[in-house]
């Protein structure tokens, strides 16, 4: 019934990596997220809005209101929308640090935790993303793209 003094010591490093696992984000999330991007126009949804969603590790094309899976990073999400003749908005949309990211500053002695970061796993975008346009006439008004950024 109960173990061995040496096939408990043998179990015992094999129990200590699962524990140090457990916290993981990089095992347990995925580096991709799937969000919904819709538009708003004066209170109401619009449609048939081209956006470029991008970060520091990609850029994504929808025409909303879709659902676009993209990677997820440490870093700002950057929205660019406009619909022809109609509308135009520009966002920065924070990630947030999921829970798992925190458990790897416990566990692993924060070695997880550069892993999570550097992949994204740690972090999420909100799963919906509201885009409020703003009207054509308005469009100087606009902060200006960041820099080497190129706007459709």
């Amino acid at each position: 019934m109960f173990l061995r003094p040496v096939a408990a010591c043998s179990a015992l490093p094999v129990l200590l990596a699962m524990l140090a696992s457990a916290g993981c984000a990089s095992l347990t999330e995925s580096t991709q997220q799937n969000v919904l991007v819709q538009t708003v126009l004066d209170h109401r949804e619009i449609g048939g809005v081209g956006c470029v969603l991008y970060n520091d590790v990609g850029k994504w094309f929808v025409t909303t209101p879709a659902r676009v899976t993209l990677r997820k990073s440490a870093a700002p999400l950057r929205i660019d929308c406009r619909k022809e003749g109609a509308a135009w908005a520009y966002e920065k949309v924070d990630p947030k640090v999921n829970g798992n990211l925190w458990g790897n500053v416990i566990l692993t002695a924060g070695v997880g935790y550069v892993i999570d970061r550097d992949t994204g796993a740690g972090y999420d975008y909100p799963s919906t993303l509201t885009v409020v346009m703003r009207p054509a006439e308005g469009r100087d008004d606009g902060p200006p793209p960041a820099a080497g950024v190129t706007l459709y």
